[in-house]
């Protein structure tokens, strides 16, 4: 029995990392002073907390995540997405399925707040000092705080019917 739980795990991970992927590259829009772009992928990130979690949820936003870069030419952040995503994630669900049990919206408007928070202060940081931008990685933190703002809404809104719907049929026994 354990290891058809952890086999549905690992192709649910690999769906959500899959879907993952696509949120971040499919929809892309530019920021010409940072060069980066705003993209749809926290929804599925946040996503994988609130119906994978854990571990494999974690995993599932880290790699997806880490491919969009690959694959969209920002190689130097595909690291630092993996451990970004990966830490929101946790995060995400541990606030989510812990706080206000007999509220899940309020929960999940909490989770996605810390989440992004993550997200928002771990790029600042990597780009301040490992890419050695400092003060000037603050050109980055509008763009993400926007993306962060569309993002909540969007996971939280999907993510309230999806986990009505999916919960107790197909992620009953996770």
């Amino acid at each position: 029995m354990t290891k058809s739980i952890n086999l549905k795990r690992l192709v649910l991970g690999a769906l959500m990392a899959a879907i993952v992927y696509i949120f971040t590259i499919v929809v892309q829009i530019p920021i010409s002073a940072t060069g980066g772009y705003i993209n749809l992928g926290d929804v599925a990130v946040l996503l994988c907390s609130y119906l994978l979690g854990g571990i494999y949820g974690a995993f599932a936003a880290g790699l997806g995540s880490a491919l969009s870069d690959l694959s969209a030419g920002y190689t130097i952040y595909a690291p630092a997405t993996f451990i970004i995503k990966f830490i929101m994630v946790i995060a995400a669900n541990l606030i989510s399925h812990y706080t206000f049990k007999n509220n899940r919206p309020i929960s999940m408007i909490l989770a996605g707040i810390s989440s992004e928070l993550i997200m928002i202060f771990g790029y600042f940081i990597f780009e301040s000092i490992v890419l050695g931008l400092g003060i000037s990685a603050f050109a980055g933190v509008f763009g993400n705080l926007i993306q962060s703002v569309i993002c909540i809404v969007l996971a939280n809104s999907t993510g309230l019917m999806l986990i009505k719907q999916l919960k107790g049929r197909l992620l009953e026994s996770i």
